[in-house]
């Protein structure tokens, strides 16, 4: 059992290694972006570095700095009131990481790659979107608007995608008031390209489909993609609302150049079938990515603190040694 312990705890080791050299690879590339095609160009995205670059306008403070500072009541929030050991070293190395490399790289943007608002829009996008990615991959997160979106959902509801979307959107008009609308049109650019890049880096080259398949044949259709895609089927329970008649509904993930297969099959068995195709976000297990590992747990102690820092914000009395 030992061994085990100990193959388990180098693995684990290993695997929080590679997750942070990903991440530091992630806020490089964003610092690029930024230092290389944004802000010389006087482009500004959302997020902390949007507010940090706003009020770089105002106070000669180096960018990076300002991002550091803006971040620091976040992170501590986030630890608060989102908790998780993962979150508190992983965020906090992110940031620290991303603000140290702002203002290091700064000296490229004296001299810009291109001044051509097409280009400097896209490739600076592109490549912070690629970077945010990484670091989304490897469990963490740059700060910012991400945790103010997570503490509104936790204490609002409001969905995460729409508070980052609803605080973005203040800073770009904050921007397009001090700066021109043009700025803010161009930031938008950069923004879409950005969440595209996202997308791809967190779907990989290979993005996964869900294949929801009613029909008469749900047996035969069921054999040959397993036997054809080598992946795995499951049988829903479903119910015509119209004609009252039961089916079994097939469910499948395949990747996307699986997919056409799977339709060939349909038709060939069925021609009267009906499939409903839509994007798999992420799916985990046998034949697609391995399950996380579980996420190391802080000490009791640091847990105990957090909870009773908790309380005491919530109004609420207790220890620091109180369950």
């Amino acid at each position: 059992m030992a061994k085990i312990a100990a193959r388990l705890d180098r693995r684990a080791l290993r695997s929080a290694l590679l997750d942070y050299a990903v991440i530091t690879l992630g806020v490089l590339m964003l610092a690029l972006a930024n230092d290389v095609f944004l802000i010389p160009n006087n482009v500004f995205s959302g997020g902390a570095t949007g507010a940090a670059l706003l009020i770089n306008s105002y106070v000669p403070l180096p960018v990076g700095t300002l991002v550091l500072l803006v971040n620091i009541p976040l992170v501590v929030l986030g630890i608060l009131f989102l908790g998780g050991w993962r979150f508190l070293a992983r965020t906090t190395y992110a940031v620290v990481v991303y603000s140290l490399l702002l203002d290091l790289l700064r000296p490229l943007s004296e001299r810009p790659v291109t001044t051509d608002p097409l280009l400097y829009t896209l490739y600076g996008g592109l490549l912070a979107g690629l970077g945010i990615g990484l670091v989304f991959r490897s469990k963490g997160t740059t700060g910012g608007d991400d945790i103010v979106a997570q503490l509104i959902f936790r204490f609002k509801g409001i969905p995460v995608n729409a508070s980052i979307v609803a605080i973005d959107a203040v800073i770009l008009a904050l921007v397009g008031l001090r700066f021109g609308p043009e700025k803010a049109l161009y930031a938008l650019i950069s923004a879409f390209a950005a969440s595209k890049a996202i997308d791809f880096t967190l779907q990989g080259f290979r993005p996964t489909r869900m294949a929801y398949i009613i029909s008469d044949k749900p047996d035969e259709i069921a054999a040959r993609v397993q036997s054809v895609t080598g992946r795995g089927v499951t049988f829903l329970t479903g119910q015509g609302a119209y004609t009252g008649r039961p089916y079994r509904v097939i469910l499948t993930a395949v990747r996307q150049a699986e997919l056409p297969v799977v339709t060939e099959i349909v038709r060939d068995e069925d021609q009267s079938a009906f499939v409903i195709v839509s994007e798999a976000r992420e799916v985990l297990g046998y034949g697609f990515k391995p399950l996380p590992e579980p996420p190391p747990q802080p000490p009791t102690a640091l847990r105990a603190t957090v909870r009773h820092v908790r309380k005491r914000l919530r109004g609420g009395g207790g220890s620091p040694t109180s369950p």
